[in-house]
Parts: C-alpha cells; structure tokens; sequence
C-alpha cells in the first residue's frame, strides 16, 4: 500500500516533535511509547529519527 507524501511528513514530524517534548525521558521509552501510539516499528521510529538527522 502506497502512503501519500503528505502523511508520511506528518508521522515524520509527530515523532521528531515527540521527542524533542520528551528529552527528559529514555529514548527506549519514548520509542515504547511511540510504538503503542503509532502502531509502527522500533525500527521505523528509528529510521525516521535518523533520517531526519540526516536532513539538516
């Protein structure tokens, strides 16, 4: 199933915004938290992490 361009900016900028309200935490937690949130991977909150690292 192909995902719009639009959703997957949104998810993309949820999770960095998530993170960045969350510093204070672990990152395994918030990713935990995220998973259950999302529905997604660790893996994709990680990838998307990461790749918006890679962005700027």
């Amino acid at each position: 199933m192909r995902r719009s361009k639009e959703l997957i900016e949104k998810r993309k900028e949820f999770v960095t915004n998530y993170v960045t309200h969350n510093q204070s935490k672990q990152m395994k937690v918030i990713v935990n938290e995220l998973t259950e949130m999302l529905f997604l991977s660790e893996r994709t909150i990680y990838n998307i992490l990461t790749d918006d690292e890679n962005d700027y």
